[in-house]
């Protein structure tokens, strides 16, 4: 025994390793690896604990996340009936709310239909009255491309006129006389007279108090104007404006001297253009000539111009006339201011007879107040003697009445 114990301590004493300068026996190793599996199994059971921990941990916190879900799960549930039970609800007033729609949708197609078909009655009655009135319209429209054919055809005629020197000439004339005819009264002008130099003019208008009369004339030289008209090239302007300033010079002198005789007529005459626009360019372009013409005391007329000295002589006339008739209005001017005379003398009696009516009215309105209050004292029985009336009447102090 004591030789195994001795043998086993001499094992255990035997060198098994070596690190560095350290040696570890048998026994130390031995030692060693019991205390590091006696560790093991310690930590083993301590893992095995924490695990089992770990594990009941787990399983309680599954429970409950179980026990959550049950419990999500029934609000679920119960939310999801809410929600069908409100589905139902709205189902059922989405049906309500529908027919509603409906019916008030029918209700306005209805009413939209009746207007509709009124107003396409509407429209066809306005549409027919417009088709009428265009018919009739077409027809004033036919009458008027009528009357503008017409129209045509007499500018056209016109045109004809006016390429003739005598029918220009004939046509200004006529627009001058109607021009005179239309501003003065017959007898004040006359047409194509004859003075003592035997010259005619185309008229002459008499003028008041006895003094000479005036001379108008209308045969302007038209045909040099249209030759200005129709020149195209300024070569040609040239020189159809120089025929032209001749011919209304010798024109001018013509009047001057055939026309404006001392003592027989004005010493004025007019020279009568029967055109706005030919007026206007002589004014404008021939400046010299209506210099020329002033100096030869020729007045160039317009139809505007010639128609305003004429309302102007017209004044004259009628200005003379009145004074011619003014003793006459003066006579009846008397004669009003002696009727006027008479009237107010007249109405002055009247007024007297008025006013003496007045002082009767209000005697007789005095009378009948005396006589009104006599009846209510009468009524009232209340007299009074005579004298004390009369004397209270005199002095002012009131009335006694009588002793019943």
């Amino acid at each position: 025994m004591n030789e195994t114990s001795f043998d086993l301590a001499s094992v255990f004493s035997q060198t098994a390793m070596q690190f560095g300068d350290k040696t570890f026996t048998l026994g130390q190793v031995l030692g060693a690896v019991i205390l590091a599996l006696f560790a093991l199994i310690i930590l083993f059971f301590i893992l095995s604990w924490r695990n089992s921990q770990r594990r009941a941990a787990n399983e309680a916190a599954a429970l409950e996340r179980a026990r959550e879900a049950e419990t999500r799960m029934a609000e679920l549930v119960a939310s999801q009936n809410e929600l069908t039970g409100r589905m139902q609800t709205m189902s059922e007033i989405f049906s309500t709310r529908q027919g509603d729609m409906v019916r008030v949708v029918n209700e306005r197609l209805e009413g939209m239909t009746g207007r509709i078909g009124q107003s396409i009655t509407e429209t066809t009655k306005n549409t027919q009255e417009s088709l009428a009135k265009l018919q009739e319209r077409l027809a004033v429209i036919d009458t008027a491309q009528t009357n503008i054919t017409d129209l045509a055809g007499q500018v056209v005629e016109l045109q004809n006129i006016l390429s003739n020197k005598q029918t220009r000439g004939a046509f200004g004339e006529a627009r001058m006389q109607q021009i005179v005819q239309d501003g003065l009264p017959m007898g004040a002008y006359e047409f194509q007279p004859t003075l003592e130099n035997g010259s005619r003019p185309d008229c002459m208008i008499k003028m008041p108090n006895d003094t000479p009369p005036l001379v108008i004339d209308a045969k302007f030289p038209l045909e040099s104007w249209n030759r200005i008209r129709k020149a195209e090239t300024p070569e040609d302007t040239k020189a159809a404006s120089q025929q032209f300033r001749r011919d209304v010079e010798v024109h001018i002198k013509d009047i001057s001297e055939k026309y404006l005789i001392q003592g027989e007529t004005q010493d004025t005459g007019f020279m009568f253009v029967p055109s706005e626009s030919v007026f206007a360019e002589i004014h404008e372009n021939f400046e010299g000539l209506v210099k020329k013409a002033h100096r030869a005391r020729v007045v160039i007329v317009s139809p505007s111009l010639l128609m305003l000295s004429i309302q102007v002589i017209q004044s004259v006339l009628k200005d003379t006339r009145m004074r011619e008739q003014a003793h006459l209005i003066q006579g009846e001017v008397i004669r009003l201011m002696e009727d006027v005379s008479r009237l107010d003398e007249r109405v002055h009696k009247l007024s007297t007879h008025f006013s003496q009516a007045q002082k009767d009215v209000d005697l007789i309105l005095t009378s009948t107040d005396k006589v009104t209050k006599r009846g209510n004292r009468i009524t009232d029985l209340e007299f009074e003697e005579p004298k004390a009336v009369e004397s209270a009447e005199a002095s002012g102090k009131p009335k006694l009445k009588a002793v019943e």
